[in-house]
Parts: structure tokens; sequence; C-alpha cells
């Protein structure tokens, strides 16, 4: 049998591929790994397709154990895995325990292993999404985890390094399209400094720094409730923004000032609470 067996968890592993995007208008989020630059390099490794269902570790300390011959790969922030190491792949004999250390920075690794994890798929993906509860649950210690057939040839070589996350991050954004809601929406979020909150979770970024007030005009507006996009900074009552990611709401109706660059995203999944955060727009 194909499988890996779960004995330890860490904080919370959760099943993740590239998500289920196109679902809005049904209420879904897209949800899917919040780092899936490292996801799809821990694929490629080992010979996946990159939308491959894979797992996502917060803080590391998962430890599962092959019950059959299989490849396997650990990418994400710089991490101890033994047996081999991390970003490369390691081949599994039936019997033998892989387990993920804890990243000395950045919050969430991601474990490949060839052929992928073939849990059931919920429209049209596996990926767990922690706001509507779709998708496998967060796994458990006894788990036992489907493999499917092995597609590829597992590869040595990659261009991704190990992900960085400075203590200090600055972020592109789009302002827009409530930032007239705002007194100097565009000065603000440039001259504003944040931290990440503890409070921050896979349904967004709580930032803590500079409160953006709004305009005189808008004091005392309700907004009806409006689609949300990944990355959307929606400003809470208290003036604090919250950045979205992947199993955001996908309507919200508080203001949104601004939307981060895509390509940032990864880097805001990663830091940890007190990475400290500068907002850059872009137009």
């Amino acid at each position: 049998m194909r499988a890996l067996t779960v004995l330890a968890t860490g904080p919370l592993a959760l099943i993740q591929d590239l998500g289920r995007p196109g679902h809005g208008h049904l209420g879904v989020p897209p949800s899917g790994a919040l780092d899936q630059p490292a996801l799809r390099l821990a694929n490629r490794l080992v010979g996946n397709p990159e939308s491959a269902a894979g797992i996502e570790t917060v803080l590391g300390g998962l430890s599962v154990r092959a019950e059959a011959s299989c490849t396997v790969a650990v990418t994400g922030p710089q991490v101890r895995v033994t047996p081999g190491g991390s970003h490369a792949p390691v081949h599994l004999s039936a019997g033998d325990v892989l387990t993920i250390g804890n990243p000395s920075e950045g919050l969430r690794c991601y474990l490949a292993v060839s052929g992928g994890i073939a849990v059931e798929p919920q429209l049209g993906s596996r990926a767990t999404d922690v706001l509507s509860g779709i998708g496998p649950d967060p796994l458990a210690i006894g788990d036992v985890l489907p493999l499917g057939a092995s597609a590829g040839l597992p590869i040595g070589a990659d261009e991704l390094p190990p992900t960085r996350v400075a203590d200090e991050l600055v972020i592109p954004v789009l302002t827009g399209p409530r930032d007239d809601w705002f007194d100097g929406a565009e000065a603000r979020l440039a001259a504003g400094e944040w931290k990440v909150s503890p409070e921050s979770n896979r349904v967004g970024v709580r930032l803590i720094g500079t409160v953006l007030r709004r305009a005189p005009a808008f004091q005392d507006v309700e907004l009806a409730s409006e689609g949300l996009v990944t990355g959307a900074i929606q400003v809470r009552p208290n003036g604090l923004p919250v950045v979205f990611l992947a199993d955001h709401p996908t309507t919200g109706g508080y203001p949104v000032v601004a939307v981060v660059d895509p390509r940032s995203l990864p880097l805001l999944a990663q830091a940890r609470p007190g990475v400290k955060v500068h907002f850059r727009p872009t137009g």
C-alpha cells in the first residue's frame, strides 16, 4: 500500500495543493498553499505535477512513516529534515520515518511525496480550507494518507533557494478600490509602520501599528458587502489593516484601501508575529 502514516503533526499540518479558484460566486475561497512557489518546487523535486497535493506545516514538528518506497522533498524556509535534508529529493523505503524540525525563520514548510497525497478531492481540489471547512481535516496522529502513482522522475536541482523572511518586509500594493475613504491613503500607507499580529492565520495577516483614519465624509458610512480578492487590505473599524490570504471570506463589508502585489503574498504568509511590514504604493 502506497501511503504515509502520520506520527506527529507539530502545531498544525494541513493537506494543500494549488487550491480551488473560481468558486467565489459560491462563497468558497481559493484556499491552497499559502507559499505556492515552495509547494511547486517540492512537487518538481519529487517528479510530481506542480498541482499535486502535499502537506503544509506550521513551525515544523511533522513526522511521517513511509508505508512503501517513495521519494519526498521538504521546501520553504531552511529547516532540519531527517533523513536527508531540505530542498532536495530524499528516498524513503517502507518503514522509514521522516521528521521535519522547527525552522529558525519563517512559518510554513511543505512536504511533497512522489505520487502526491491522494485523498478525495472536493470541488476539484484536495486543499484544506480552514474558513469554510471544505477539504480534509487538519492532520492528526495515526492518520494514514494514501499516495497516488508516481508520475515522473525526481530531479535534484532547481532554481528556488530556501525562503528567507527578513525581520522587515516592504510590500508593493496597488491602492483602491476604497482608498478615498481614508485621509491621504497613499501617503499614510507609505509612511505607516506595522507588525504582524499573533492573531494572524490562513484567513489573513492581521497588522498592529499605524491607524488608518477615515475621511470625515465616511466616518459614519456603512459599506454594503463587496467581493474580496486574495491580497485585499481591509481596514477594520479600529483603523488597523488585515491582509487577506487564501482562506479569506469572499465578501466583506469593511473598505479595502489597497491590494497586495500577488508576488509578495508568499513572503507575508511566511512572516512570523512581530515581523515589521511597510507598504509601498505603486499606483
